[in-house]
């Protein structure tokens, strides 16, 4: 038998791990799912046990389901659900459930931040203080929790708090920390100002440590536990956007992902922290040592096609409602769709902006309009492009994962849109694979995650841009750029609209 890493996936619903070989093979995978806790609107919270129970059964059945021995694991490592905040006292215990990224309680906090440091804010953080992120979480219990607070002397994001319960000891990794808006990102240290304005004592924040870093070994009560060797190895781990973009090989300046999910992702790749985006684009701290990542979100991007799907072709095939869209032209045949059906949050972050079909006629039909969204979901990706373009982003290829993914024709459509090469992976596996890679390489499988890919990643087939196409996508893109601001008005009028009917 061979040696083997695990890659732990910490998402919001479910954990899964995976079992990979040296080289890169998936041997084994089990996941657990667990619960949402929703006590009203916009709250959404999770037990912190849940998390270590559902890793725990996971890992049991790598070992009795799967025959993985013990005694061949020889590390893991983590991807987790980011910006989830766990409060721990001055024993370790959870005080109150995990206030996770999706929750929305948390606007007059984001409200006091802007007041207090507005720019300075994002200068420090080089983020917006969303109500997604940690700090807002923070002030929030502070300011509504006033007892738990009090108790408070710790706090730790989602995988942290499982790493913890495996090795006994508590620390942070960077990319993880740059999502709680407490860091410096230019010193790379929690920032003492922001404590000090929101009178958060620095005592609270954990040690900070790289994403490769070895964390400890696990502890005798959690080998008892899972049945895991006391000498297997544990690592810092990463965000998932992080892990997810060491798993999709974006490990070079010249790379971009493209991931097509309910909500979009554009990621890039960035050597240094010298860009700025001011807040328009999050700007993060990479799985790899001392170098970042920044990325902007489209809310709807595969949810516009599930809803227009679900909508108007509910017992279609989906692979062949997709296909259908080359009966179209490029462009759509003059019709525009503006993927903004839940609101926006890059480069617009506008929760009341709304969706529209722009140019329809007459001779239209299905399958246009079915090209239209796919190719409005992808000029909603071209929009962030632009901005690293403005900001002199030099990148040559785009690596395309989830539904986008899955079309030849989507490939196409991305390519000459973005006017780049747009390669696939054979393997996509997501931020579990990250975990794995990271795990690998703090074992010195690998000398650096750049190696680790080069036997783990596997890209598919490349897509290269049709010249004709771009030139014609180009046009159309600066007509879509239009879209927003002629529409944003009508939108805020129509939701004042629904909400007096309602």
């Amino acid at each position: 038998m061979g040696k083997y890493v695990l890659g732990v996936d910490l998402g919001t619903s479910a954990v899964k791990v995976s079992a990979l070989d040296h080289s890169g093979q998936i041997v084994a995978q089990e996941s657990f799912d667990y619960d949402l806790i929703q006590k009203q609107p916009g709250y959404n919270e999770q037990n912190p046990e849940d998390w270590v129970s559902g890793t725990t059964v996971a890992i049991v059945r790598l070992i009795l389901n799967d025959h993985l021995a013990a005694d061949d694991i020889e590390g893991l490592s983590f991807s987790g659900q980011m910006h989830g905040l766990v409060l721990l006292d001055e024993n370790k215990k959870v005080l109150r459930p995990s206030i996770l990224w999706n929750d929305t309680r948390s606007t007059p906090q984001r409200e006091e931040i802007e007041a207090k440091l507005g720019d300075e804010f994002v200068d420090i953080t080089r983020n917006q203080p969303l109500e997604g992120f940690t700090l807002t979480k923070l002030l929030w219990v502070k300011e509504n929790e006033p007892d738990i607070w009090a108790k408070a002397k710790y706090f730790v994001l989602p995988k942290d708090y499982v790493r913890y319960r495996m090795t006994g000891n508590l620390a942070m990794d960077y990319s993880d920390a740059t999502g709680t808006v407490l860091l410096d990102v230019a010193k790379g240290e929690w920032s003492q100002r922001i404590c000090d304005v929101f009178d958060i004592p620095m005592s609270m924040c954990p040690p900070l440590i790289k994403s490769i870093d070895f964390a400890g070994t696990v502890t005798a009560a959690y080998a008892e536990f899972s049945g895991l060797n006391m000498d297997t190895k544990v690592f810092g781990g990463a965000a998932d956007n992080a892990a997810g973009a060491v798993g999709a090989g974006i490990l070079h300046p010249n790379m971009v992902l493209s991931s097509i999910g309910t909500s979009g992702v554009v990621l890039k790749y960035e050597d240094n922290a010298d860009v700025n985006y001011h807040g328009v684009l999050q700007f993060e701290d990479h799985a790899i040592p001392d170098k970042y990542y920044s990325m902007g979100v489209t809310l709807a991007a595969g949810y516009s096609l599930s809803w227009f799907k679900k909508t108007f072709a509910p017992v279609d095939d989906f692979t062949e409602f997709v296909a259908s869209a080359a009966k179209s032209t490029v462009g759509a045949n003059g019709l525009l769709y503006t993927p903004y059906i839940v609101g926006e949050r890059a480069p617009y972050a506008d929760a009341d902006i709304r969706g529209s079909f722009t140019g329809i006629d007459g001779t239209h039909q299905r399958y246009d309009f079915v090209r239209a969204v796919l190719e409005g979901i992808v000029f909603s990706f071209r929009d962030l492009f632009d901005i690293y373009e403005e900001n002199g982003g030099d990148f040559d290829t785009v690596v395309s994962i989830g539904g986008g993914a899955k079309s030849p024709l989507w490939l196409q459509i991305q390519a000459d849109i973005f006017n780049r090469k747009v390669v696939s992976l054979e393997n996509e596996q997501g931020p579990g694979m990250g975990a794995a890679m990271i795990a690998a390489v703090g074992l010195g499988w690998f000398d650096s995650l750049q190696d680790c890919a080069e036997t783990f990643v596997h890209f598919g087939k490349a897509y290269e841009p049709n010249p004709d196409n771009a030139a014609k996508y180009e046009k159309m893109h600066q007509i879509y750029k239009q879209v927003y601001q002629q529409t944003k008005g009508i939108s805020e009028q129509l939701l004042d609209y629904r909400k007096a009917e309602l």
